[in-house]
C-alpha cells in the first residue's frame, strides 16, 4: 500500500529562522514554503517539513541523514560554512570527524541548530 507513496521527512524546531537558515543556507537545501505550523524543503526529492514547536528534547540517535558521494567534500565545504561535525570517544574518528565503518562507508555526524543529529554517508565502495 505504502510502497509506491513517496515518504515525508519530519524534524522539529523552537527557532523556524535560525532553522531556515541552517537548512537553506547552510545545508543547500531548496525552501518551498513557510506557514504556522512548519518550515518545508525539498530534500533531493524527498519533502522535509522541520515542524514548529514549543519546546524541543533533541534524541540521541541520528534523526535524518544524507547518502553522499564525497563525504570529505562535504565535510569540507560545510566547515567552511562553520559546521563543526561531531567527536564520539567510542569510534575511532579522523582529524575532520569522519569515521571509517567496518564496511567501509565514511561516516560524519553534526547537528542541527536546535541539537538534532545528523548524519552524512559516502558507501562503501
Amino acid at each position: 500500500m505504502l510502497g509506491t507513496a513517496k515518504i515525508v521527512a519530519f524534524g522539529a524546531t523552537v527557532d523556524s529562522t535560525r532553522s531556515r537558515h541552517f537548512y537553506e543556507d547552510v545545508l543547500g537545501l531548496t525552501f518551498i514554503r513557510e506557514d504556522a505550523y512548519a518550515c518545508t524543503f525539498d530534500a533531493g526529492g524527498v519533502q522535509l517539513r522541520i515542524q514548529k514547536v514549543g519546546s524541543l528534547i533533541p534524541q540521541s540517535h541520528t534523526m535524518l541523514g544524507w547518502s553522499v558521494p564525497s563525504v570529505d567534500d562535504v565535510v569540507t565545504s560545510l566547515a567552511g560554512k562553520g559546521v563543526t561535525m561531531e567527536r564520539y570517544g567510542f569510534l575511532e574518528q579522523d582529524e575532520h570527524g569522519i569515521w571509517t565503518s567496518p564496511s567501509g562507508a565514511k561516516i560524519a555526524w553534526l547537528k542541527d541548530p536546535d541539537g538534532n543529529l545528523l548524519s552524512l554517508t559516502e558507501p562503501a565502495p
